[in-house]
């Protein structure tokens, strides 16, 4: 059953006991990723509250474009209102906003693992084509009307891109430009990283670049699974969420 969490979110809570348990999702997704999550062996009788992120669910989007660090601050009152540190299990963008709460707030986590996220932005990260920023820089000299700017968007933007609006569309371009290697060299506690070996979202070269930053981080990578481990590989996350006491 829906439920209405501290600072305007809403989400899905199991009851239960020991270290509590957070989940978030990617985006474009909701807490109900984690059903099957929720439901298996390694966490029966765990403390879960699956999130539904502002913007996505029922969860009112935020006013302004925000990135993930905003995200999460926005979650801290559910967080403290659990009563002890929690365990943090984020997938894609979820994984992005749980290492930025765990870095800024480490006594509110004992513990984050992520999974297929986006936690480094490549050096290497292409720039949108000259005949597109041409387009946008004549938009925003008003020479030519934004119908045109749009149509343009909805051609040679990401999936993503095209199916968000409004501030969430802002809201995702920040996200994507965001680098989080100060997080990481700020984290201190444990980091767990699981990833799908087909991953073709994030490749699996970011969380080796991750242990690089984090060495005390660990890593497992899926064989034959690709970005949505939350779905295709409930079991493992369940299995390694479960482990951190």
């Amino acid at each position: 059953m829906l439920s209405a969490l501290p600072g305007a979110m809403f989400g899905e809570v199991t009851a239960g006991e020991g270290p509590p348990i957070v989940a978030l999702h990617g985006w474009g997704r909701t807490h109900r990723d984690f059903d099957r999550f929720r439901s298996l062996a390694p966490l029966a009788g765990r403390h879960i509250v699956a999130v539904d992120l502002p913007g996505f669910g029922a969860t009112p989007a935020p006013r302004t474009a925000v990135g993930a660090r905003a995200y999460a601050e926005m979650l801290v009152p559910l967080v403290a209102s659990l009563g002890s540190p929690v365990v943090l299990c984020g997938h894609s963008r979820g994984g992005a906003i749980a290492l930025c709460l765990a870095s800024a707030h480490p006594e509110l986590v004992r513990g984050v693992v992520c999974t297929g996220a986006p936690l480094l932005r490549p050096a290497t990260a292409a720039k949108p084509a000259l005949s597109y920023r041409l387009v946008r820089a004549a938009t925003k000299a008003h020479l030519i009307p934004p119908t045109i700017l749009e149509r343009r968007r909805q051609q040679s933007g990401s999936a993503d891109y095209r199916a968000a609006t409004g501030v969430m569309r802002e809201v995702l371009v920040t996200m994507v430009n965001e680098s989080y290697d100060d997080e990481l060299r700020r984290l201190s506690v444990p980091l767990h990283l699981v990833w799908g070996e087909l991953d073709d979202a994030v490749a699996v070269g970011v969380a080796d670049a991750v242990r690089a930053l984090v060495p005390t981080a660990t890593l497992e990578v899926l064989p034959g699974v690709g970005h949505d481990t939350v779905r295709d590989a409930p079991e493992v996350l369940a299995r390694v969420v479960g482990s951190i006491q």
